[in-house]
């Protein structure tokens, strides 16, 4: 489970900021906590902040290093990594992008982080805390690696890393117990965009392949409203000429499908009425053709919902409410924040714009935060619990968060000038 996640030098974050899930000592909504123990942990958490803002590169931030993590010991030796630092002040430019996570493992407390550039892994540590001392594992830097005598499974491959490698994926790929285990645990991390969300379809099609999982997942979809009574895949032999005339786009989505010799698709079912409005039978639609962008979206939202929720993981969302409907993007949070609905303490990170979740939301103030740039361009984040009010102030428990933040009282908003006085509505006006 994520305690904190900080990322300093990427993209329009400069200096270090740090997402924590760690609950403060507010009262509001205690029974949301995730009880672990020495710690009490939150559920999920909401990034609000104007357009360019910076509060997608946070979530960005997530993506790249899970990505680096899972990913760096299948890369060639002369791979580039995928980080990119912040470009608008001249000490950062050519320096290494920063990230670190803090995560319980076994109730078990892991330090992990790295410093690298597109070429090389500058720096890279990782600590344990079993009560509340902390040691390290292995600290990693220019002069080589210190695998301390508490990490065995470190011994003996501090050879066999690359520049452009981990030297946590090395010991994973040789076996180490550690390594696999904070290996899994990047995996069980499940980033998909609001808007640009198709990525867990083909994962979606082999859940439901699974008649258990198909009827947990149409649980699910009954609870939504989506008039639709059920799923079903439906799945046919590959003719060729389907390809004639389609876009390169449907092309590979059609071979993203293949299943051996066959193909998939989705299907939905909705019931058919008659004169007296008594259901005669059921109707099949083709989701992708037939629905709306909004429930194609929820069905591609189910596979990780449902794998987060199963396995206790962490979704990772960008522009949640983008498509759907404010009470289906509340009833998403609700799956996440309700102890009873979220067994496995699975934890969600979102970015939105919906400002009605502010209110409706069921938000404690850790859980809210805010991205704001300042003066020189740098993404600057912090929540409402730690929010100071000018006159030194916290916010309270009891304010309209919606109301005050819409108002600018937090910031984070965009400011927009009077467009009367802009050109473009002096020629509107010419021309009428």
């Amino acid at each position: 489970m994520l305690i904190e996640f900080s990322v300093g030098n990427f993209l329009s974050i400069k200096d270090r900021q740090t997402l924590r899930m760690d609950a403060s000592s507010i009262s509001e909504h205690k029974d949301q906590l995730i009880d672990a123990g020495r710690y009490q942990l939150l559920r999920s958490a909401v990034i609000y902040g104007a357009n360019a803002s910076g509060k997608s590169n946070v979530l960005r931030a997530m993506y790249v290093m899970r990505g680096i993590v899972t990913t760096s010991v299948a890369q060639s030796s002369n791979a580039e990594l995928f980080v990119e630092p912040f470009l608008l002040n001249t000490e950062t430019e050519l320096a290494p992008s920063y990230f670190e996570v803090l995560f319980l493992l076994d109730g078990i407390r892991y330090r992990y982080g790295f410093e690298a550039d597109v070429k090389k892994v500058q720096t890279e540590w990782l600590f344990e805390s079993r009560k509340k001392q902390e040691k390290y594992l292995f600290l990693r830097n220019n002069d080589g690696i210190d695998v301390s005598e508490d990490f065995k499974e470190g011994k003996g491959l501090e050879d066999k890393t690359r520049d452009n490698a981990l030297f946590l994926a090395v010991c994973d790929q040789f076996n180490g117990g550690t390594a696999k285990l904070i290996l899994e645990e990047f995996n069980g991390w499940l980033p998909i965009s609001g808007i640009d969300h198709g990525g867990f379809r083909k994962t979606l099609f082999k859940l439901l392949d699974s008649p258990p999982i198909r009827d947990k997942m149409a649980e699910i979809i009954t609870h939504f409203s989506l008039g639709i009574s059920g799923i079903q895949l439906q799945k046919g032999d590959i003719d060729d000429t389907y390809l004639l005339g389609h876009t390169p786009e449907d092309q590979q989505l059609f071979f993203n499908l293949l299943d051996g010799k066959r193909t998939t698709d989705l299907m939905v079912v909705h019931k058919k009425y008659g004169p007296s409005n008594e259901p005669v039978s059921d109707v099949f639609f083709n989701l992708k053709a037939n629905e709306s962008a909004g429930t194609n979206k929820f069905f591609d939202l189910l596979a990780p919902l449902y794998l987060a929720l199963d396995r206790g993981g962490l979704l990772i969302i960008d522009e949640l409410d983008a498509k759907l409907h404010p009470l289906m993007t509340q009833a998403i949070i609700r799956l996440f924040n309700d102890p009873m609905l979220n067994s496995s303490n699975a934890q969600l990170i979102f970015a939105t714009h919906d400002t009605n979740l502010l209110t409706y939301g069921g938000f404690r103030r850790d859980q809210i935060y805010f991205t704001e740039k300042d003066q020189y361009g740098a993404t600057c984040l912090y929540s409402l619990v730690e929010y100071q009010e000018e006159n030194g102030d916290k916010v309270r428990k009891d304010r309209s968060y919606e109301k005050d933040y819409i108002q600018g009282r937090y910031g984070a908003i965009p400011f927009i000038g009077d467009l009367r006085n802009s050109h473009w509505h002096g020629t509107k006006n010419k021309d009428h």
